[in-house]
């Protein structure tokens, strides 16, 4: 952690909860990682962007920010591993945001093409909960830099400045990854049968994407945060996984 204090000092229940950023697996992660970790599990390589153009993206979408600490709204596994130094973190809800089961992993993370996993992306919508992590403005850009070589590692989301509201009425500015509709990975035609199979059944060198919603229910349990629709499909996914055997 970045030393400006106690990071968690408004959420001391997360004390522990978080992975330690500097250990993290994403820490390092890259093309070559992920170039590396395809070869050997069989799977698709090339569908990523060059380091070039994924600094590009990056340098265009913080160009015009305002100077200053950046905040990062986590709303999927940015929350129990973002991998980037912060000297905070606060519970927070997107405000015409939501967090949306819809994007299709084939490319092993936690699904393959022959049995794809699911994992979140923000998009349009009602709102949702999530984290908010603050980067010292010292640390922006080395920080961003980590963020992006995972979370623009390819298609699948573009980076959006969203409003945040804190749980005493505060709204700030973070930036966040939503849904870019225009990727294959993205499939906003999903039912909630898909979502509940994709779920269950999805498996990858991260882990499955079972635990992937697990992950997220698990921290909204610490913030005491009744996610009805992610309740939901855990609970569906894990009937379908013991109907099925799995």
């Amino acid at each position: 952690m970045h030393h400006e204090g106690d990071p968690f000092r408004h959420h001391p229940e997360l004390r522990g909860q978080i992975a330690d950023p500097l250990t993290s697996f994403f820490r390092s992660f890259g093309i070559a990682e992920m170039e590396r970790l395809a070869t050997e599990h069989g799977l698709p390589t090339g569908w990523w962007h060059s380091d070039a153009e994924r600094e590009r993206i990056r340098l265009a979408d913080l160009a015009h920010r305002t100077a200053g600490d950046l905040w990062i709204f986590g709303y999927g596994s940015l929350m129990w591993d973002p991998a980037i130094r912060f000297a905070e973190v606060r519970r927070a809800h997107a405000i015409d945001h939501t967090r949306r089961f819809i994007l299709k992993d084939v490319h092993g993370a936690r699904g393959t093409a022959e049995r794809p996993g699911l994992m979140a992306a923000l998009d349009a919508g009602e709102g949702c909960d999530g984290l908010l992590f603050r980067i010292p403005e010292p640390l922006v850009d080395a920080e961003t830099e980590i963020l992006y070589r995972r979370e623009r590692i390819g298609p699948a989301y573009s980076a959006a400045f969203v409003p945040v509201r804190l749980p005493d009425g505060t709204v700030l500015e973070a930036i966040a990854f939503v849904a870019d509709h225009t990727s294959p990975t993205i499939d906003a035609s999903l039912t909630e049968a898909d979502e509940v199979r994709l779920i269950a059944t999805g498996t990858g060198f991260l882990g499955s994407s079972f635990d992937y919603v697990r992950g997220i229910e698990a921290k909204f349990d610490l913030l005491g945060i009744v996610d009805p629709h992610v309740r939901r499909l855990r609970e569906a996914a894990e009937a379908y996984r013991v109907a099925h055997g799995g």
